[in-house]
């Protein structure tokens, strides 16, 4: 959720012809990071988690790629490009440690 918001905020910023490109996609890839997580924690099933928290990571690695590209765009300045993706890192941990706990 934090990384959702956060990319919200500093999507703000983007050119006004972003408004339906590249900022509407990248906040699409963070909101989906969080639902796919969430809906995944509503199943009942340990197979349905792992697909919901593989749908995350691969929605993770988009926004990653995103955050990557708004940066050569000169949308992000490189502190802010790099405050998203520790915070991505950080997500990709959480989630590929959930993943590894799934196993069997």
């Amino acid at each position: 959720m934090k990384l959702a918001r956060e990319v919200y905020l500093l999507t703000e910023e983007f050119p006004k012809s972003e408004t339906f490109g590249l900022r509407m996609q990248m906040r699409r890839s963070a909101v989906s990071v969080a639902s796919n997580i969430a809906e995944g924690h509503g199943r009942l099933t340990d197979p349905q988690l792992k697909n919901s928290l593989g749908m995350a990571r691969g929605s993770l690695y988009e926004l990653q790629t995103q955050i990557a590209l708004s940066c050569d765009l000169n949308f992000f300045n490189l502190e802010s490009a790099q405050k998203l993706l520790e915070m991505a890192t950080n997500s990709a941990k959480l989630i590929n440690g959930l993943l590894a706990v799934l196993e069997p």
